[in-house]
């Protein structure tokens, strides 16, 4: 696949502001790496600015953590360290000076968390990449996603997609590309069916299928990293669509190289992030071809 030079090579007089400025809302006190790792991964596929909106209480564990590049938000937390919703006034706030939302990764499911990310959804009128518990906050919520004007893109694993679509898991395993574009049309939103095989619909009825990637992406936090390159891409410039197959091919690339390295049984998340530099430059793209690992393909 061929990245629109846009992407690949930028301006002399360039700025930071140029490129996107990814506010993610995300964490909590059991599931704090998964913030870290999509900052980090928006971070390496070329977001200009990125502030991760986090609970107070992990907040200082964090700053420890994440790149020094990341800037964080701590906002008001439940007792037992999710985002609660008092923290509505200080997202909506920081809201109207970035480029785009990145709602889920590691929220976790406390009723308060999830009422929250329904109302950023409902309120808040720029683009947004919803995944994990954010997606899982819209299951028996879809008229949400339908009053929704800005743009939206959607990350659902086979089962956040049953819980979102009422559909079984294993309906959806029989028919996933008919599942994907119904959804999208039925959502007017970008969705990112992952899996073997990832395919990603438009609302207009385009879709693609990603043969990038191995079995050993099938890790804890591969999703997250997954969000973040989507959101950096199309915080640079390019439509939702484009930013999700973009996005999408990147990441099985810098899957493909790092199994290459660490195998597929002892590859992590963090080592998909290790390349994605090496996937920009086209190294993935090479190694794709060499290893008959495939190409994204527009149907």
């Amino acid at each position: 696949m061929r990245l629109p030079m846009r992407l690949l090579r930028r301006r002399t007089r360039s700025h930071k502001g140029d490129f996107g400025h990814i506010f993610i809302i995300a964490g909590s006190a059991r599931y704090s790496g998964a913030a870290v790792l999509c900052a980090e991964a928006a971070m390496r596929t070329g977001a200009g600015l990125v502030t991760l909106g986090i609970p107070r209480g992990i907040n200082r564990s964090l700053i420890r953590i994440k790149p020094k590049e990341v800037m964080t938000l701590p906002l008001p937390e439940t007792r037992s360290g999710a985002l609660s919703g008092r923290a509505y006034s200080g997202i909506r706030a920081l809201s109207a000076k970035v480029t785009l939302l990145v709602i889920g990764p590691g929220l976790g499911r406390e009723p308060a968390t999830l009422a929250l990310v329904r109302r950023l959804l409902s309120s808040v009128d720029i683009p947004a990449v919803c995944d994990a518990d954010g997606i899982n906050a819209l299951a028996g919520h879809r008229q949400v996603l339908r009053r929704r004007k800005a743009g939206l893109v959607l990350t659902p694993h086979p089962g956040e997609m049953s819980r979102l679509s009422g559909k079984s898991a294993e309906w959806i395993a029989a028919h996933r590309k008919e599942c994907a574009c119904a959804c999208a049309k039925e959502y007017n939103a970008v969705l990112v069916l992952k899996g073997h095989r990832t395919v990603i619909a438009s609302p207009a009825g385009k879709t693609a299928v990603n043969t990038t990637g191995n079995p050993g992406m099938a890790t804890a936090g591969s999703g997250d990293v997954l969000t973040g390159m989507i959101a950096a891409l199309w915080g640079q410039g390019v439509t939702a669509f484009d930013a999700a197959r973009y996005g999408v091919f990147l990441h099985g690339a810098a899957g493909d190289l790092a199994a290459a390295i660490k195998t597929q049984p002892g590859m992590i998340a963090s080592d998909i992030i290790a390349h994605i530099p090496d996937a920009l430059k086209g190294e993935g793209n090479t190694f794709c071809r060499r290893s008959s690992v495939g190409r994204a393909v527009v149907l």
